[in-house]
């Protein structure tokens, strides 16, 4: 990550880039180090991501298009910062860290409350429906997390044209999100009714 930022900067005169990596790393670790001690079977599922850890064809192909996306929010606000396409006031910038802050917390109450939450698509041995906590709210809380830390990482770059990268990511977002529904839905007993229960998907009282 440091040399996707660096790199296409071509300075390592970049502050933005620095607080970012040090809250991404930072709340990565405060996590990692949280399964280490407390659930150490989730961290293992959680290990394996990314395309070639998939075992569904199309699930191959979404991940593939969803890892592009996620290093082109951090090349194009390093592009950004280099040619001076767009200005981000310290503030914002600093605000959109607090963003990525609020993802990463939202993530890891997810996986405090769901100890079957793996990065791939697939179904854990004994694996039950959850269905309290963030669970309660939307279907895929963790999705909802992601997004928000997403959504402030080229602001948290100082970049306004890396919110551009989300255009093409969201599609893909909820291709995942509805394959993983109908993948749960035909294979975990009682997702069908926990459909029916919590209507929402990703945002309250929205979809």
């Amino acid at each position: 990550m440091a040399g996707l930022l660096f790199i296409p900067a071509w300075t390592l005169d970049y502050w933005r880039a620095w607080t970012f990596l040090a809250v991404y790393f930072g709340c990565s670790l405060a996590i990692t180090l949280y399964l280490m001690v407390r659930d150490p079977k989730l961290l293992q599922r959680r290990m394996s991501a990314g395309p070639t850890a998939e075992k569904e064809a199309t699930q191959k192909i979404i991940m593939f298009f969803t890892s592009l996306g996620f290093i082109g929010l951090l090349i194009v606000p390093a592009l950004d910062h280099r040619f001076a396409w767009s200005v981000v006031p310290s503030y914002i910038a600093l605000a959109a860290d607090v963003l990525v802050v609020l993802g990463f917390v939202a993530i890891f109450f997810v996986l405090k409350e769901n100890t079957f939450s793996s990065a791939t698509i697939e179904l854990a041995p004994n694996q039950k429906v959850i269905s309290t906590g963030p669970y309660a709210l939307v279907r895929h809380p963790m999705y909802a997390g992601a997004l928000v830390m997403l959504f402030g990482m080229p602001i948290a770059l100082g970049s306004w044209w890396g919110l551009l990268v989300l255009v093409p990511m969201m599609p893909a977002l909820i291709w995942r999100l509805l394959d993983e529904e109908k993948f749960l839905a035909s294979k975990l007993p009682g997702y069908a009714s926990y459909q029916h229960q919590v209507r929402f998907r990703l945002i309250p009282l929205i979809w």
